[in-house]
């Protein structure tokens, strides 16, 4: 059986595997300095910590991890994380599975599982034996490309059904449970992620997530800390970042673009937010391709 250290000096090798690689949804991740607080939107995932430690804020939650703990995200949220410990010598290493609801909810239909009540949208805990083990047999894979597509599958299947049987099981069915109260959150999700730049429309929420806006409101909240429209204004805010990372335009048009209509409010939530005004950014930005 693969022990976490051998999962670790196997995981060395590949590190900087991005999701793209030879299996699917699969990265490998090292970081060699602590960093700064980073911002960003994550998906659905499920990792393991080798090396190093991390801290991560996610629906108004922060969890500190390290070698040997495991993590869920069942929900697309707006996160914070920090790696604050990691040498040259030791990086902070980590490996990470994209988590994909339709694979769950197939394990859960032939476990017969019921849906859970609405969880946290994170969850941290500490590897099996069993978790660990499985998880090496995926990342082996990247050495062995002609298995992957019959073995990829049968690996991906064991992890999740580990993964179910562990402390954060519920928050897994969450992800595949079509009726679940999670699935629903995040069908609103999803429609606030591709809508970030229209005004929030309560009687398409309610559609979509086949909720009335007082309940959808309520459980909302409770799951991601958040209200419908300060969810939206953070994607907004993430969305903008990017862009001006990422092009030349003015200040003005990125605020236009994603949904604002007052680029002073969007530079004061801007700032609010990272620290920092949205010139600076696109000033870095710009230097970079420089």
């Amino acid at each position: 059986m693969m022990t976490l250290h051998d999962l670790k000096h196997l995981a060395l090798r590949h590190a900087g595997t991005g999701p793209d690689c030879v299996v699917p949804g699969l990265r490998v991740r090292a970081t060699t300095a602590p960093t700064g607080p980073v911002s960003g939107i994550e998906e659905p995932v499920f990792a393991i910590i080798l090396q190093g430690r991390k801290r991560s804020t996610v629906g108004g939650r922060t969890y500190e991890y390290g070698p040997g703990d495991c993590l869920i995200v069942s929900l697309t949220m707006p996160s914070t994380g920090q790696v604050i410990a990691a040498t040259h010598d030791e990086p902070y290493l980590g490996i990470a599975l994209a988590l994909r609801p339709t694979e769950i909810a197939g394990l859960i239909v032939e476990a017969e599982a019921e849906a859970p009540p609405c969880a946290a949208p994170m969850g941290v805990h500490a590897a099996s034996p069993q978790l660990i083990d499985a998880v090496g047999r995926l990342v082996t894979l990247l050495d062995q490309p002609d298995d992957v597509r019959i073995m990829r599958p049968l690996l991906e299947k064991e992890i999740l059904w580990r993964l179910l049987s562990g402390p954060h099981g519920p928050m897994l069915r969450e992800v595949g449970s079509v009726d679940s109260r999670a699935s629903r959150i995040g069908r609103a999700i999803r429609w606030l992620q591709q809508h970030y730049a229209e005004p929030v429309s309560t009687q398409q929420l309610e559609a979509v997530s086949g909720m009335s806006a007082s309940t959808l409101f309520r459980h909302f909240k409770e799951v991601t800390s958040l209200s419908p429209l300060q969810y939206q204004k953070q994607i907004r805010l993430h969305e903008a970042r990017a862009r001006l990372a990422a092009s030349s335009r003015d200040v003005a048009a990125v605020a236009y673009q994603v949904g604002y209509e007052s680029p002073s409010q969007f530079t004061r939530e801007y700032s609010r937010m990272f620290g920092r005004p949205p010139r600076e950014d696109l000033r870095r930005g710009r230097d970079t391709v420089v």
